[in-house]
C-alpha cells in the first residue's frame, strides 16, 4: 500500500515505513538509545534524502522516547536531577546542532559528513563497548570478581567545582562534565538525526559510573526532550520534515518501544551492553560499506539554491 511523502517528493510502502518503526522503537526501549542512528540509514537505503530522513528521524524518537521513558519511569529507574543538568547542555547544543546542520546543507557537503560522522563514531563506540562486555562475560564465566571502583574517585574531571549529588544514580560529581555529554549528545543528535543516546548510555556508564538500568532510563527521558526540540527547530530552519513520514514511524515506534523496554529490563546489564555494541559496530561496517561502493549512478541531482 504506497503513500506520498509531499516533503521527501516519493511513494514508499506504508507497511515498510511501519514495521521500521516497530524494529527501531523495540531497539529503543531496550537500549534507551533513540533508535535513530539505525533509522537514519535505513531510511536513506530505501531511498528517503539524507536531509529529508535526518529531520524527521527525531519526531519517532520522541515519541518511541516516550514510550520507554514512561516504563523505566514507573520502576524508578530514571534520575530526573541528572536529565535535568544533561537537558541544560542538549538544548545548547541541539540548537548548535541545527544551525551547523543547516550550514553544512547550503554548502553541499550534508551527506558526506553524515556518512563520514557515523563511521567514525560508531565503529569507537561499538567497539569499545563490545570489548568492555566480553570482558564482564568472561569475567562471569571463571567466577573472578568484578574490579570495583568507587564513583567520583578515578577521573580529573571529578575534581572540578559545582558538585551536585545524583541519589538515583549514586554518585557525586561535578555539573560541568554532564553538561558538556549533554551538549555532545544534543549537537550530534540535530546533525546526524539519532538521540544521542548510542554516545550517552556509554558515557554515562563507564565515565560517571551511573548503572546501567539508571543510564538507559536517563537517557530515554533526555532522547525525548532533546529531540522534541530538534523537530521544531529543523521545521522552522530547514523546512525539510515530512509530517507524514514522521507520523508513520511514530505510530510504530510507540508500539515497539513499549515491549522493548519491557525486554530490556529483563537482561542482564553486561548482556544488554554487549547487544548495543554488536548492533552500532554493525550499522558502521553497513555505512562504509555504502561510501565505499561504487553507486549505480555517477551523477546526482543537487539542488539549484545550495549554489547560489
Amino acid at each position: 500500500m504506497p503513500i506520498y511523502l509531499p516533503i521527501a517528493e516519493l511513494p514508499v510502502n506504508i507497511f515498510l515505513i511501519l514495521g521500521l518503526g516497530v524494529a527501531i522503537g523495540f531497539i529503543s526501549g531496550m537500549f534507551g538509545i533513540g533508535g535513530g542512528f539505525l533509522m537514519t540509514p535505513l531510511l536513506i537505503l530505501i531511498g528517503i534524502p539524507p536531509a529529508v530522513a535526518v529531520a524527521s528521524v527525531p519526531s519517532h524518537m520522541a515519541a518511541s522516547s516516550f514510550a520507554g521513558a514512561f516504563s523505566y519511569w514507573r520502576k524508578r529507574l530514571v534520575d530526573l536531577g541528572l536529565g535535568l543538568v544533561l537537558l541544560s547542555g542538549a538544548i545548547l547544543g541541539t540548537a548548535s546542532g541545527v544551525w551547523f546542520f543547516a550550514l553544512l546543507r547550503r554548502a553541499g557537503q550534508l551527506d558526506l559528513f553524515i556518512a563520514l560522522a557515523y563511521i567514525v563514531l560508531l565503529t569507537i563506540v561499538g567497539g569499545l563497548m563490545t570489548a568492555e562486555s566480553v570482558r564482564a562475560i568472561v569475567r562471569t564465566w571463571r567466577g573472578t570478581p568484578p574490579i570495583l571502583r568507587r564513583p567520583g574517585t578515578h577521573a580529573w574531571f571529578h575534581g572540578l567545582p559545582l558538585k551536585l549529588r545524583f541519589r538515583q544514580s549514586r554518585i557525586y560529581v561535578s555539573a560541568i562534565p554532564i553538561t558538556v555529554i549533554g551538549f555532545a549528545a544534543g549537537f550530534i543528535g540535530a546533525v546526524m538525526g539519532v538521540g544521542g543516546g548510542f554516545l550517552l548510555v556509554p558515557a554515562l556508564i563507564y565515565l560517571m559510573r551511573v548503572p546501567t538500568t539508571v543510564s538507559v532510563g536517563t537517557s530515554l527521558f533526555l532522547t525525548l526532550l532533546t529531540m522534541l526540540v530538534a523537530t521544531v527547530l529543523h521545521a522552522v530552519e530547514n523546512r525539510t520534515v515530512d509530517a507524514m513520514l514522521a507520523l508513520v514511524l511514530m505510530v510504530g515506534g510507540v508500539f515497539g518501544a513499549q515491549f522493548g523496554a519491557r525486554a530490556g529490563q529483563a537482561i542482564r546489564a553486561e548482556q544488554l551492553r554487549l547487544l548495543l555494541g554488536l548492533i552500532i559496530i554493525a550499522v558502521g561496517v553497513r555505512v562504509a560499506t555504502d561510501l565505499i561502493n561504487q553507486p549505480i549512478e555517477a551523477f546526482s541531482v543537487v539542488p539549484k539554491e545550495i549554489w547560489e
